[in-house]
């Protein structure tokens, strides 16, 4: 089988599973190495046929992400094709690595702007029933000031809230529970709601916190839409989302205490690595406060 049948038969072998998206995206990289290889067939390739056509695609500019998927979609086409051909190796990819990508620094914003955001604003949008508006406002005191994420929030039940105690019971990634303390902003916001709160639609969302429109458990695109507009409505500009105000606690609550395994534990992190990301933006800020207020920092050295 020629380099180019076996295209075609892995592109009948997709069709059976993955989206159309990720089908194209794997057929397109698996052209690239029928490019690389020329006329060698595939059964011929070596490791370092593999390592040379993934730098080459790397010197044309590829991403670190882009060059994962492609290297992914050769070890499928490989797999697929040494089920049926013995000449095929699929062991040639052990230990061939795409470059790692730089890790993203979470997108926070400032203090002054989540504040802002948080904070009910002095018109409501008349368009809004009272109790959406006080729904709304709770949901937000509870994303920012518990750094909880969306789907942490829309699963929260009655239940889990103790306002005289100052917590909330949050069930995180692999069910797995920590308690998070509330501000007292986010104790008013949330009696505010359960005195308007209606009773649910089914029983089903019978516990739910926070409820939709029609009595159902509030679902995470209707959060989205509710914060977006929010935002809107704040004058702040930039793309706000649920999980941004998670970062901003994270960051706000690390640059006022230093104490990174407390914001582990708020944040419900298994790993430390994963906190440790926010201590970059610590330093960003740090960095910033230096370069403002020392005398030293921006003073030009002469050359003599």
């Amino acid at each position: 089988m020629d380099n180019r049948a076996a295209l075609d038969a892995f592109a009948e072998g997709l069709k059976a599973r993955g989206a159309p998206q990720t089908q194209e995206r794997y057929l397109r990289a698996c052209e690239a190495l029928i490019s690389a290889a020329g006329d060698t067939p595939l059964s011929k390739l070596q490791r370092h046929d593999i390592q040379r056509a993934l730098a080459k695609l790397h010197a044309k500019g590829l991403s670190p992400r882009t060059l994962a998927v492609t290297l992914s979609a050769w070890r499928a086409w490989f797999r697929y094709l040494s089920k049926s051909d013995a000449a095929i190796n699929h062991t040639i990819f052990t230990g061939i690595k795409a470059p790692r990508a730089p890790k993203r620094l979470p997108n926070a914003l400032t203090e002054t702007e989540a504040v802002r955001l948080v904070e009910a604003p002095e018109n409501e949008d008349n368009n809004s029933s009272p109790a959406i508006i006080a729904r709304d406002q709770a949901m937000f005191e509870v994303l920012y000031g518990c750094g909880v994420r969306i789907g942490e929030l829309v699963g929260l039940n009655v239940q889990d809230v103790d306002l005289a105690n100052g917590e909330v019971r949050v069930f995180g990634k692999g069910r797995k529970e920590r308690i998070a303390p509330l501000g007292a902003p986010a104790i008013a916001a949330i009696n505010a709601w359960l005195t308007v709160r209606t009773a649910p639609t089914n029983s089903e969302d019978g516990n739910a916190l926070f409820l939709g429109t029609r009595g159902e458990r509030i679902s995470a695109p209707v959060v989205r839409r509710a914060l977006k507009a929010r935002a809107l409505q704040q004058g702040i500009t930039s793309n706000v989302y649920p999980h941004r105000l998670r970062h901003s606690f994270a960051s706000h609550v690390l640059q006022s205490s230093g104490d990174l395994r407390a914001v582990q534990e708020l944040m419900g992190h298994a790993s430390i690595a994963s906190t440790q990301v926010y201590t970059h933006l610590d330093f960003q800020h740090l960095a910033k406060v230096y370069d403002q207020a020392h005398p030293r920092a921006r003073k030009k050295v002469t050359a003599k």
